[in-house]
């Protein structure tokens, strides 16, 4: 196979892994883009809105996150998460709510104006994501998730493994 990113490769095959990966990227900025887009229209820091991510998703999976969770997550001190969460609490983006067992624990979960302002950006991607997945099988979107898994796993075991090695 040809170096990566130097002009087309041979084989259909390589020509569709070349495809696939150009494609990766460009969702990577646009989806990016996006991020930031929300953030400035609502005074967030993009690590806050990398938070909110964290937090719906969690929260989505029925496990909503510790203020300690979201910090590994984050990679940042308990000190730095806790000014994220003190911020994105105050703009009413998220809230703390104590455990019904452990009352000591806090879960961090979406607020309800946090909701709605995210509804109301991201919303408009539902119509999006029907027409695109909408006429796919079940086989096929089977197929579509295991390879963003693959690729999400891939790419956070580089990262885990980039942080073993010094800085340049």
């Amino acid at each position: 196979m040809g170096e990566p990113g130097y002009g087309p490769r041979g084989t259909e095959r390589e020509r569709l892994v070349e495809e696939v990966e150009a494609l990766l990227r460009r969702v990577t900025v646009e989806s990016q883009r996006l991020g930031h887009e929300f953030a400035s229209r609502h005074g967030l820091h993009p690590t806050d809105f990398e938070a909110l991510v964290h937090v719906m998703d969690a929260e989505g999976a029925g496990a909503p996150l510790t203020p300690g969770e979201l910090a590994a997550k984050l990679r940042l001190s308990s000190g730095a998460t806790t000014a994220v969460v003190d911020r994105l609490e105050k703009q009413g983006h998220i809230r703390r709510d104590r455990d019904d067992v452990d009352r000591r624990k806090l879960h961090l979960r979406w607020a309800e104006h946090g909701m709605a302002v995210a509804m109301d950006f991201f919303g408009r991607l539902a119509p999006l994501q029907e027409e695109v997945m909408g006429p796919m099988s079940d086989a096929d979107l089977a197929v579509v998730r295991r390879f963003l898994t693959g690729m999400a796993d891939g790419i956070a075991a580089h990262r885990r493994a980039l942080d073993d090695e010094p800085a340049p």
